[in-house]
């Protein structure tokens, strides 16, 4: 299960959601259960619990004090609170996801997080469409829909997770995220072509064994113009592809394992 292109979702789906990058590396991310999605909805739960208890009771005190004097303003304290209570239901999750990069309270509690399905993180407004249709996953009561959703399919996807194209992952996932491809292993996609490897001096491999194994420390601009810019040092020493599709990091994994199973260079 992959997606070739940022931003088109997976075709399919197990227990993790496997993405290949524009570098032509793959990277998995271990979709979050049910358990520690409902986990995570408790703890928030109690939050706005905590907060509406605060706030509504405060705010009762407040109005019966001014409804001695103005009564009107009493009746506009009242739909404050109204509006209150629906922008902590809604905009709570929303609000937090923003700020925190697909997490809320509860979801770093339970260790898991809201990104796109091409790994990439959520917009502010994906984001609040995606908590919008928790109007619709809640019913009939206690998020029915939104269980029901998620039992239909792989991905463990309620409705506003479908609507935004958002999947729910393990935390432990990003911090573990590393390339699928390892110094010494062939490239995936059968047996490489020659790139004249066997030109390149020591210095040139090892240069290219430390952003190999450096790259998924890298931010993904950095990472994508080190690999271009190591490509182009190497251009005049090497026998470039004519498959124009293949990015710089996958032809410096070509070269890698080329010049490694050739045992010149260990």
């Amino acid at each position: 299960m992959s997606s070739n292109l940022p931003g088109a979702p997976p075709t399919s789906y197990s227990d993790k959601l496997t993405i290949d990058t524009p570098e032509q590396t793959a990277l998995d991310f271990a979709i979050a259960g049910i358990g520690s999605r409902f986990l995570a909805l408790a703890v928030d739960t109690l939050i706005q619990i905590l907060a509406a208890i605060i706030v509504g009771f405060g705010g009762s005190l407040a109005i019966g004090a001014i409804s001695v004097i103005a009564p009107k303003a009493a009746l506009w304290g009242f739909a404050l609170i109204v509006l209150f209570g629906f922008v902590l239901y809604f905009g709570y999750f929303a609000f937090f996801e923003i700020i925190w990069n697909g997490q809320t309270p509860g979801k770093r509690q339970a260790g898991i997080r809201v990104i796109k399905d091409s790994g990439r993180p959520l917009t502010p407004a994906e984001s609040i469409a995606r908590n919008l249709m928790r109007i619709v996953d809640w019913l009939p009561s206690l998020y029915a829909v939104g269980m029901a959703s998620a039992l239909l399919n792989k991905e463990n996807k309620r409705l506003g997770d479908l609507v935004a194209g958002s999947i729910v992952i393990r935390e432990a996932a990003l911090s573990e995220l590393k390339a699928s491809w390892q110094v010494g292993v062939a490239p995936e996609g059968g047996v490489p072509v020659s790139l004249g490897a066997a030109s390149l001096t020591p210095e040139d491999y090892a240069l290219i064994d430390s952003f190999l194994n450096r790259r998924s420390d890298l931010d993904f601009h950095v990472r994508l113009q080190m690999g271009e810019q190591i490509l182009n040092r190497l251009k005049p020493k090497v026998t470039l592809p004519l498959d124009s599709s293949m990015s710089a990091e996958k032809i410096l994994e070509t070269l890698a394992y080329e010049r490694r199973s050739s045992g010149g260079y260990s």
